[in-house]
């Protein structure tokens, strides 16, 4: 099998005609997205919150950077080793099933963590949010392959990941608004009812998925066998690593950097969030239809060299008045956000179905051990210094710049499943 996959088409070359194997009608397709988007949208601004939240944290608990870097990088390592669990078992539930209980275990982790009275109450509420969160992400992806055929996945993933944008506008905003007025606690806990509505939701509009199971074997250890040993699906999960700690190695300490070093205010945070975010929304429908109409790897490309400049920029950045870095901020959002859409695409496109629950729970886990190596790596070079200032996150930058270039590498020798 391995030999047939070798010589199959490059994913960006992939014709459009294949058939989806589990068609819906455009009204369904519409409502399984706007579903599956809410989902990510809450699991979104659980993630995003930490960082903005940074320097309040740090305030209430009296913690050091690289604490802080422990709290973010927390969730991701979670879901990391969930993720390596669930990918052994994934394949072998109903994928409505599946979301709907991850996405409980979700709720009450967040709630956890707005009821967290200290710093080690939180770190454990944070393991458990991210074991939940992370695994339901890779079924949401595993959903999207099985329903959604390959001539509009790109749009798809486009909607998908608007959700980043709407998480941007609406909810790190709100959730910055409510710690500035009611704590730090109040954003977490509305996230927590939030979650409890769209689970009922989601309920009601997600179909039973089943077809997959079809093909599963009767021992686990088979269907992991078979996905371990395919070298095209071990340069898909290099490829989403290497997109996620480009990215990574700025963003956790993107809002205490941008108060301390370049002069923007707690109270003016929102505003970035809020106008990075609506751009990136609109991006974020152009990115995905243009990659269907272009092809992935064309567009993944364009867009990995273009976050290149926002990125050494960024780092490097020293105090400009606040439109400056509104330009720079939407800038590193749009591009950062916008390489996922067509990156996924392939990622998801390298497997066949019978194989993509599994696959992808342990390319979600491998994606969120690269956030939290990228958190800690980055959180061990960036100190904060004698006079408040963050130092090192140039040389963080450098380290982003690096892992953009393996991915657009890794990308371009990624096959067809």
């Amino acid at each position: 099998m391995d030999t047939a996959i070798s010589k199959a088409a490059p994913i960006s070359d992939m014709p459009c005609a294949a058939a989806s194997r589990f068609p819906l009608r455009a009204r369904e397709e519409k409502r399984l997205l706007y579903v599956l988007s809410l989902i990510q949208f809450t699991n979104l601004v659980d993630f995003l919150i930490m960082m903005p939240l940074g320097p309040r944290l740090t305030e209430a608990f009296r913690i050091t950077p690289a604490q802080f870097g422990v709290a973010v990088s927390t969730y991701t390592f979670s879901a990391g080793f969930f993720g390596l669990v669930a990918a052994w078992f994934m394949d072998r539930f109903d994928r409505k099933h599946a979301l709907l209980c991850l996405y409980g275990g979700f709720g009450m982790g967040t709630l956890a963590c707005g009821l967290a009275p200290t710093f080690n109450f939180l770190l454990a509420a944070r393991f458990l949010t991210g074991g939940f969160g992370g695994v339901s992400f890779a079924v949401i992806l595993a959903i999207i392959g099985d329903a959604i055929p390959p001539q509009r996945r790109g749009a798809a993933m486009g909607t998908l990941y608007s959700s980043f944008s709407v998480a941007s506008i609406a909810g790190v905003p709100a959730g910055l608004f409510l710690a500035n007025h009611l704590g730090w606690h109040a954003a977490f806990l509305l996230l927590a009812a939030s979650s409890a509505l769209i689970i009922a939701m989601a309920a009601s509009v997600l179909p039973t998925m089943r077809e997959h199971m079809a093909a599963v074997k009767k021992a686990p250890w088979t269907d992991m066998k078979v996905i371990l040993s395919r070298a095209n699906n071990w340069r898909a999960f290099a490829t989403t690593a290497f997109m996620t700690m480009a990215g990574f190695m700025i963003i956790p300490h993107l809002s205490p950097f941008l108060v301390s070093n370049v002069g923007v205010t707690n109270e003016q945070l929102p505003l970035l969030y809020l106008v990075g975010g609506a751009v990136t929304f609109f991006f974020m429908r152009f990115i995905g239809r243009a990659a269907d109409r272009l092809g992935l790897l064309r567009v993944f490309t364009t867009v990995s060299i273009a976050v290149v400049f926002p990125i050494l920029i960024i780092s490097h950045l020293r105090t400009v008045p606040v439109w400056v870095a509104l330009i720079i901020f939407t800038s590193f959002m749009v591009l950062t956000s916008g390489r996922f859409i067509p990156g996924m695409a392939m990622v998801t496109n390298s497997v066949e179905s019978r194989y993509r629950g599994g696959f992808m729970s342990l390319n979600s886990a491998l994606q969120q051990f690269a956030y939290g190596l990228a958190s800690l790596v980055a959180g061990s070079i960036i100190v904060s210094g004698a006079d408040g200032h963050l130092e090192h996150y140039d040389i963080a930058g450098y380290i982003g710049v690096g892992c953009v270039a393996a991915s657009i590498l890794l990308a371009r020798k990624l096959k067809a499943a």
